[in-house]
């Protein structure tokens, strides 16, 4: 027999409240101090929907776009946008541009090798800033497409689709990432001092979104989502998706596990939510506002979205000597908690730690996220396809 709960609730029953304005909406934050205090059966009781955030640098993300066409027509074969290369191996002018691509003539990288002050990113951060761009195209020229070169500034309004499409995002637990060599690595988590200097650490423990359903019971196809400040939806598991990690007692990972890709309209979003990042060493990044809502169908619901930060283990890990090995040695394990507190204890030395993503950002994607389904202008979706956990 399965589980019976002492709560039940259908997301129907949840949209009806949400449209009469009757619905309970916390963030993660206010959820999981009210399972403290009050356990999971009268937090299920209480609250309807938990609204998750983070905003943090994904490196898998870009734009597919279209330029739409003007006679004579083109059937663009190499695409640029501000000197940054776009694959145009799709259709006649559809294109996709990777937040993580360099712009071809970046002096910076010339005095720094590996590091870029422009790049995919940024265009589309310039985009949704109502910025004009510089677009060029070249093609070889057919009958029914016999232009072969096109350039023109162009803005956001201009192009005919701009679906922001992200591969992977949302990342259910991350290394820390030290390095204990004699010299400053430069990785994608920011550099990294030598004997163990910096200890830098990603996601937004308890208000992050796949920390509050770990088995991915709400999450699914075509779940309705927080995206760079405007409406998205979940595609389904992203790329690197390991459904069935190692697991603390919570059902947290305690690896690098899920991950969602993620799609939604560019031209709904807002750049407080869309960051181009440059990263020294590295190269280009876009910081992105994520946010989830988590319906509260049952006690066992309410019990993950009430983790906290010392639910949250994360692994340390040498990027001097087991990055980028496949099977990189976990030193150890430290909570969330600890590393937010500004240090972490690695070999009994006190290394100082480094947050990439945002937790005052993360905190407001939650909140405005919950601001919406207050206002009914927001409702859950149910999954069409469950994204696989074991």
């Amino acid at each position: 027999m399965g589980k019976e709960f002492i709560v039940t609730k259908t997301i129907t029953e949840i949209n009806k409240k949400i449209k009469a304005g009757k619905a309970v909406v916390l963030d993660a934050q206010e959820m999981t101090k009210l399972v403290r205090t009050e356990g999971k059966v009268k937090a299920a009781k209480k609250v309807d929907v938990v609204a998750t955030g983070t905003f943090s640098p994904m490196c898998s993300s870009g734009l597919l776009f279209n330029i739409g066409q003007r006679p004579p027509t083109i059937k663009t074969s190499r695409v640029w946008l501000n000197g940054v290369p776009c694959f145009a191996g799709l259709a006649a002018v559809d294109s996709y541009l990777g937040a993580t691509e360099p712009s071809e003539d970046d002096p910076l990288n010339k005095v720094y090798p590996g590091t870029f002050k422009y790049g995919g990113a940024h265009v589309i951060e310039d985009l949704v800033r109502g910025k004009s761009v510089h677009l060029k195209a070249e093609a070889y020229g057919t009958d029914c497409y016999p232009r072969t070169r096109l350039e023109r500034d162009i803005t956001l309004n201009d192009l005919r689709d701009a679906v922001l499409l992200n591969p992977r995002n949302g990342y259910q637990n991350y290394n820390c990432a030290v390095n204990s060599t004699d010299k400053v690595k430069y990785t994608y988590m920011g550099p990294l001092k030598s004997h163990f200097g910096n200890a830098n650490f990603a996601t937004a423990g308890a208000l992050s979104p796949l920390f509050n359903d770990p088995y991915f019971k709400t999450i699914g196809l075509g779940t309705r989502i927080f995206l760079g400040g405007g409406v998205g939806y979940v595609l389904g598991p992203g790329t690197q998706h390991v459904p069935d990690p190692q697991r603390n007692e919570r059902g947290i990972p305690l690896t690098g596990a899920g991950t969602l890709m993620v799609k939604g309209d560019l031209k709904q979003m807002k750049p407080e939510f869309l960051r181009g990042v440059s990263i020294v060493g590295y190269g280009v990044s876009m910081a992105i506002g994520l946010g989830i809502p988590i319906p509260i169908l049952n006690e066992d619901m309410a019990w993950y979205t009430g983790v906290g930060d010392e639910n949250i283990h994360m692994p340390i890990v040498d990027y001097g000597y087991d990055y980028p090995r496949a099977n990189g040695n976990i030193l150890k394990h430290a909570t969330f908690a600890e590393l937010k507190s500004g240090f972490v204890d690695i070999n009994g030395k006190r290394v100082p730690t480094v947050p990439v993503t945002s937790h005052t950002k993360s905190l407001e994607v939650a909140r405005m996220l919950k601001q919406w389904i207050q206002e009914g202008s927001f409702l859950l979706t149910e999954p069409q396809e469950p994204i696989p956990a074991w």
